[in-house]
């Protein structure tokens, strides 16, 4: 009996297969205890988890390098609009689409490319009218009068850069050629201020309203608060188009890093006017033209052999002295001008659809077409108002009393008026300056003083732009 107790087998009861106490067993730990009996099970179980991480891991990685590489996309909007415009369609399971902003429309940019006496301020005025458009009057002056007397070929690079700054509507861009100690720029201490629309109508003002056409009385708008800069770049950003005349950049060429600039949108309306009238206004309003004209005067090549400007056996005086700066700068404008023409007449891929011509006399000659044709480049739209403003401005019975003034008068008579005034010799020097641009934009020279003064034969033929 005892050999067979001591033979029988041992039956050994594991301590979770005891009774609980309730007469009944956790058959939850039965399955556990079959399972980590075979270990194969537990290896399927644990290989499915690894490979759950992995993917997890990569996937999780996967997501942060798209981010990240978002992130970049988003900062580079010059590199998104290229993108975009090459890319004509894209699939919508790109990750991009759930990121990519909304793309602000592009503001038109307009730079009126002109030179002093062009009537400029006269054209200008058919955009400050505009409700659609902020204006901004000869910006750069604040350049030459702080950089004075820096030649005006050298301060090019400087006006450009300003450029680049309004048409973004950074306006701080002034501070930089402030006084001194001066105090902070103001909206009424811009140049042209008190006669800018933007500056002298509501919100900044209550003086005018920017939808009724009509000049702006400077004496009225003096009267308005002075604004913050940081008021006027608010007011600046509501605009679909911001218009900037300028006579201090001299040639196109200069502006070819903002029109390749793919943020900007930038147009160039080029502005002419027979060389000849404008030599003549340049000597009426020498008294206002002094430092300018030293400054054109100074970029003059001193190499080149040039005609005398006076008679011989003229007795010099001081006015003469004024009139030869006057003058003498149309060889550098001139110069300058002829760049920009022979750019425009083979144009390279930044200047293709950017560039209009615009001659004064056409404008004076029929204003109401030469309005629309501008616009319509500018894509603006023009109306009654605008178009009466630019008719009563052109057909007034009155001739130029002040320069620049911008004042009803008989602009056709004001355009022909050098005929009578300047001498032989002075068109000759102006014409030797000044043949080339002449030639392309259809100003026929003079031969002798009493062709200058016939009135009935034009001096006007076609333009080759």
């Amino acid at each position: 009996m005892r050999g067979k107790q001591y033979h029988q087998p041992l039956k050994l009861t594991a301590p979770w297969e005891k009774d609980a106490g309730f007469g009944r067993k956790l058959k939850t730990y039965r399955n556990h205890t079959k399972i980590i009996a075979q270990p194969g099970i537990v290896m399927k179980v644990l290989r499915r988890k690894r490979i759950v991480l992995f993917m997890a891991y990569f996937l999780l990685l996967v997501l942060t390098m798209l981010n990240l590489a978002n992130y970049k996309w988003t900062k580079e909007p010059q590199q998104c609009n290229h993108q975009m415009r090459s890319t004509t369609y894209q699939s919508r399971s790109d990750i991009r689409f759930l990121y990519r902003p909304s793309l602000a429309k592009k503001r038109q940019l307009i730079y009126v490319l002109t030179t002093w006496r062009s009537g400029s301020s006269f054209f200008g005025e058919l955009f400050n009218q505009n409700p659609e458009v902020f204006f901004l009057y000869e910006p750069m002056w604040h350049i030459w009068q702080k950089l004075y007397p820096g030649d005006a070929v050298s301060l090019q690079g400087a006006a450009r850069d300003m450029l680049s700054s309004l048409y973004r509507c950074d306006l701080s861009v002034f501070q930089l050629y402030n006084s001194p100690g001066g105090k902070n720029f103001t909206s009424l201490g811009l140049f042209g201020a008190t006669l800018n629309k933007v500056v002298c109508s509501y919100p900044l003002c209550s003086a005018y309203r920017k939808e009724v056409v009509g000049m702006v009385d400077d004496k009225v708008c003096k009267k308005c608060p002075p604004q913050s800069l940081r008021l006027l770049e608010e007011e600046c950003l509501k605009y679909s188009t911001i218009v900037i005349k300028g006579v201090r950049i001299l040639d196109v060429n200069v502006l070819a890093p903002l029109m390749e600039d793919p943020s900007l949108d930038l147009k160039v309306i080029h502005l002419v006017r027979d060389p000849r009238a404008v030599a003549n206004s340049r000597i009426k309003s020498r008294h206002g033209l002094i430092r300018e004209n030293l400054q054109v005067v100074r970029s003059r090549d001193p190499k080149l052999r040039r005609i005398p400007f006076v008679d011989p056996g003229h007795k010099a005086n001081k006015k003469d002295g004024a009139d030869y700066h006057s003058i003498g700068a149309m060889e550098v404008i001139c110069d300058r001008t002829s760049r920009t023409l022979r750019t425009a007449l083979n144009p390279p891929s930044w200047l293709k659809g950017k560039y209009m011509a615009v001659r004064y006399e056409d404008l004076v000659e029929n204003p109401v077409k030469t309005l629309r044709n501008i616009y319509r480049f500018a894509n603006l739209t023009t109306n009654h108002d605008i178009e009466s403003f630019a008719l009563n401005m052109t057909s007034g019975s009155s001739s130029s009393s002040k320069p620049f003034i911008v004042s009803s008068r008989n602009a056709t008579q004001a355009a022909s008026a050098w005929r009578t005034v300047l001498s032989i010799q002075q068109i000759k020097q102006v014409e030797d300056y000044c043949h080339h641009a002449m030639s392309v934009l259809g100003y026929e020279r003079v031969r002798t003083a009493g062709e200058a003064k016939d009135m009935s034969k034009s001096l006007l033929t076609h333009s080759k732009l």
